[in-house]
């Protein structure tokens, strides 16, 4: 597939399609990468074809599940577009609107990148349950999938990452800027609405989370995360409105709704559209530093934002590394909260690519 830029660095040696092996289940002695651990991620199944589950329709083909992705994509932009405006023509906005809005960001979207990513995809670092639960329910409070299905699609996209069966490529469309662009929507958002995964690869790709009850458990209530995510910043507008002097029940339906937009569906939209960028601007936009199967990028812009995920071709060439930061100029806020996990005894079996590891794989 074309990117919309010529890749700025190239490496011949990459071959056709990365191949996968599983990962040892193991746990290692030491904070370096053990040198059999796949590149990828732990697959049971030894088929490495992306249609090896079924090809045919199944629920994930429904219409009803395409408009349910329909509204999560637009509610939030609404909401965004919504609290902008009012703010803008009526000055309707509180401090407290905006601390939901930058806190909430910050907590939820370190739930994605700390505990759906890190922690449970890729399996970066071990912790203790209580800090394994409250990084999963910060990342369904992201509204950006259930935990299972998040972490079985981003395993998937590791296995065929920018080959064919990769559900998020923006490299899959082939000549002109017209392509281009249909590439670089797909890996963006359209790819939500296609029936790129199915409830029956989770066997293949999380047989290790489907054996973690508490896990299960947030994800049989994914709906009720999605409902207490909006609900939660509401009340806390309402319920502030209750300490102003004068107080009405049109005030406080103003500080509840207030608090929806901002707290709510304004932060899920920056959430979303963070996390979406690093499947399709950090596949095409940013530098590569060392040799991985794929077009990924580090992307200076997003690794600020999106709390270190934006190191994106850090990532991809040493996919089980807790930190993606590698360079020191490099900030991971995420790899920071890790790391004082662990300084804290409450991480350990923290993976992190050795010195000869990273020179092996630098690009000159």
């Amino acid at each position: 597939m074309a990117s919309v830029t010529e890749p700025t660095r190239r490496e011949p040696a990459i071959p056709a399609k990365p191949t996968v092996t599983n990962f040892p289940a193991t746990k290692s002695l030491t904070n370096e990468i053990p040198a059999n651990a796949s590149p990828h991620f732990p697959i049971d199944s030894g088929s490495d074809s992306p249609h090896s589950i079924t090809d045919e329709p199944t629920d994930e083909d429904s219409v009803a599940r395409r408009l349910v992705i329909l509204g999560t994509v637009l509610f939030p932009l609404a909401g965004l577009i919504s609290a902008i405006l009012i703010a803008s023509q009526y000055g309707m906005v509180r401090w407290l609107d905006i601390v939901m809005l930058v806190g909430g960001w910050y907590l939820t979207g370190m739930g994605i990148t700390i505990g759906y990513h890190r922690m449970l995809t890729h399996r970066s670092f071990e912790t203790v349950s209580a800090v394994r639960g409250f990084w999963t329910a910060m990342g369904a409070l992201a509204v950006e999938g259930s935990p299972i299905d998040w972490c079985m699609v981003h395993r998937k996209h590791h296995q065929f990452s920018d080959h064919e069966g990769d559900p998020h490529s923006p490299h899959l469309h082939d000549g002109g800027m017209l392509n281009q662009l249909k590439g670089f929507w797909h890996s963006h958002t359209g790819w939500l609405f296609n029936s790129n995964w199915s409830k029956g690869e989770r066997e293949k790709y999380v047989p290790d989370l489907l054996e973690d009850k508490m896990l299960v458990a947030i994800d049989n209530h994914y709906v009720s995360w999605v409902t207490a995510s909006l609900l939660i910043p509401a009340a806390i507008g309402g319920a502030a409105t209750l300490l102003t002097p004068g107080f009405s029940i049109t005030s406080i339906a103003a500080g509840a709704g207030l608090g929806l937009l901002w707290g709510g569906l304004a932060r899920v939209c920056v959430s979303h559209h963070i996390t979406w960028s690093i499947n399709s601007i950090c596949h095409i936009f940013g530098s590569q530093d060392y040799k991985s199967s794929d077009d990924s990028r580090n992307n200076i812009f997003f690794g600020f934002v999106s709390h270190g995920e934006g190191w994106h071709n850090n990532h991809h060439a040493f996919p089980t590394s807790a930190r993606h930061g590698l360079k020191w100029w490099q900030f991971d806020l995420s790899w920071v909260v890790i790391r004082t996990l662990e300084k804290m005894g409450l991480a350990w079996n923290v993976k992190l690519p050795s010195q000869k590891q990273l020179e092996s794989r630098t690009l000159d």
